[in-house]
């Protein structure tokens, strides 16, 4: 249970708010709305308008919402006792399960933006909404919503735009989800298969709210770290009005995600 141990103590109540020296303000958990997850994701192109992608969306928030109210539980155990409660145990995890669904249905959503743009690109969505539509002798659900949603596409040019938009919106909360799922599930480094991971699956937790924390590791650098917490606050607060990061400006993060090349030290 080593790993399950805060980076320092503290003595800040975790049901009020708190504000650290980085600027980071996380909620008091009471006001936080298990509603408030799908909400946000419902706003992305083609999400709310896919039932399963939002029953998906749903179980996220739900999950979410309960393990804010352990891993208080665990903070405020952790610094009455002054050990590592047995319930970190199960908020370990409970805490992988939902990074994995998390990833999923982030990854899911993002590559049918991504095939949608590429139809627009290329000019095939008239072929594609036909090919969905062909009779095969039985009623097909999932392929008849997927020809709704190209045919709104088709329709409305400027839902592309926004298609293109949302995917910035969540380009970067999506990477680091993304090295963080790499992680824990391959036990490699995000886009270096060869490179295996450090420690996959090591979290401390966190002396704030009690999420777990996991380094973001490329090899031997660290690019920082991230708690489950951190996550869900980041999908809450999608900034779904205002302008996204540039393309150039993306570039600039993805290649900080890489690291520095890796450098021989000779004797």
């Amino acid at each position: 249970m080593e790993n399950l141990k805060p980076n320092r103590r503290v003595e800040e109540e975790p049901d009020k708010e708190i504000n650290t020296d980085d600027g980071q303000r996380y909620r008091p958990a009471e006001e936080i709305d298990m509603w408030e997850l799908p909400h946000s994701l419902g706003k992305l192109a083609m999400f709310a308008g896919d039932p399963y992608l939002a029953m998906q969306s749903n179980n996220l928030g739900l999950i979410d919402r309960w393990l804010i109210d352990m891993e208080g539980r665990v903070l405020r155990e952790l610094i009455a006792e002054d050990h590592t409660p047995e319930e970190a145990i199960f908020l370990s995890a409970q805490t992988q399960m939902w990074i994995f669904a998390t990833y999923e249905v982030m990854r899911t959503w993002r590559q049918r933006a991504k095939d949608v743009l590429k139809l627009v690109k290329n000019s095939g969505l008239h072929l594609k909404i036909n090919a969905l539509e062909e009779e095969l002798g039985y009623q097909h659900t999932g392929r008849e919503l997927r020809a709704k949603q190209l045919r709104e596409v088709q329709d409305n040019p400027e839902l592309a735009v926004k298609i293109e938009k949302d995917l910035r919106r969540t380009h970067i909360s999506f990477s680091q989800l993304e090295a963080l799922r790499v992680s824990m599930a391959k036990h490699e480094v995000s886009g270096r298969p060869n490179m295996i991971a450090i420690a996959p699956g090591y979290g401390r937790i966190d002396d704030r709210t009690g999420s777990l924390k996991y380094e973001l590791s490329n090899g031997r650098w660290i690019m920082g770290y991230i708690s489950r917490r951190e996550i869900s606050d980041t999908i809450r607060a999608i900034d779904h009005d205002g302008e996204p990061q540039s393309s150039e400006e993306l570039e600039k993060f993805d290649t900080f995600m890489k690291g520095p090349p890796n450098i021989e030290f000779k004797a």
